[in-house]
């Protein structure tokens, strides 16, 4: 049983906010209160916050939503130092959008590529948490692809390890944002000029979507590889989450395979429901129909069930 109220969809309004050593560039559609949930959306790379403009209109029908450039990207200004791109500052960064967009209310959550790996993050840290009524994540964390390496990789049986190279084959384009100054020589020579002819490519569909900070997106955000990928791989974790969880795996996502998802359940103490969504990595700019509906259910029931527990 879901409860549900509609109202008239939200205009995007932007509101610049300090925090420590950047500032923060803020987009909601309608406001905080008591009436409408709030949906924080956590945007991946290349991208920034518009990324997310179509479905949080959509949205913003039933919800507060909020997205926010991650810093590096968008009008988010950038850390002094690459170390800002760690995973400790981008958890300060949510915390702070949290404290001002709805800071007597727990928060939902919704991420997408490196802002699913983020979300991981905030659901895992003890403190942060807390804030969390729930998680919609469109992929699994590091600490599930690091296991999934570590067991296939440590098996005794050749099958599994050839599958855990494969894969590594497949995902070597992460080795290469790790490289120093060729990936930054890429975007300014191709990739930044081609990115909408290849996203297209990509999604099998033409697309209309680009950012007029495309360049700087892809260039900062390579920070988020170098500083957080195989220290967080190499040194997973395992760790609970007390915060429902709702994974949407995209069948047709040629860079998160589905057998990266097996056992995330097992690190979700609460509510886990899993849907396959038939689209590809960048569905949520081209299959947005498709993600709608899922989303608003969990985020209804888990509000339904906090009714009834009061």
């Amino acid at each position: 049983m879901t409860i549900q109220k509609i109202q008239q969809p939200n205009l995007k309004t932007q509101k610049m906010i300090m925090a420590d050593d950047v500032q923060l560039s803020v987009y909601e559609w309608g406001e905080s209160s008591p009436e409408f949930e709030t949906i924080i959306l956590i945007h991946g790379y290349p991208d920034d916050a518009s990324v997310w403009d179509k479905m949080a209109a959509k949205l913003s029908h039933n919800f507060h939503v909020v997205s926010y450039d991650v810093r590096g990207t968008g009008n988010f200004t950038a850390p002094i130092s690459s170390k800002g791109y760690e995973f400790q500052y981008l958890l300060s960064d949510l915390n702070y959008v949290i404290s001002k967009v709805s800071p007597k209310r727990k928060v939902h959550l919704l991420g997408h590529d490196w802002g699913a790996l983020q979300g991981w993050e905030a659901v895992f840290d003890h403190d942060l948490q807390t804030k969390i009524q729930s998680y919609t994540a469109l992929a699994p964390g590091l600490d599930h692809v690091g296991t999934w390496f570590r067991q296939h990789l440590l098996s005794l049986q050749p099958q599994q390890q050839w599958k855990a190279i494969k894969q590594m084959i497949s995902s070597s384009y992460m080795g290469f944002f790790n490289l120093p100054i060729l990936p930054e020589l890429s975007w300014n020579a191709f990739l930044n000029k081609h990115w909408t002819k290849l996203l297209s490519k990509i999604e099998d569909q033409q697309l209309q979507h680009s950012s007029s900070h495309q360049l700087r997106n892809g260039i900062n955000g390579l920070e988020l590889y170098r500083k957080n990928l195989f220290s967080s791989l190499i040194s997973q974790k395992h760790r609970i989450t007390q915060v429902p969880v709702h994974v949407l795996s995209m069948r047709h996502d040629p860079f998160v395979p589905q057998h990266f998802l097996l056992g995330i359940e097992d690190t979700v103490d609460a509510l886990y429901k899993n849907t396959e969504i038939e689209a590809g990595h960048w569905g949520i700019l081209t299959k947005i129909e498709l993600f709608i509906e899922p989303i608003s259910t969990f985020i209804f029931s888990i509000k339904y069930d906090d009714m009834l527990q009061d």
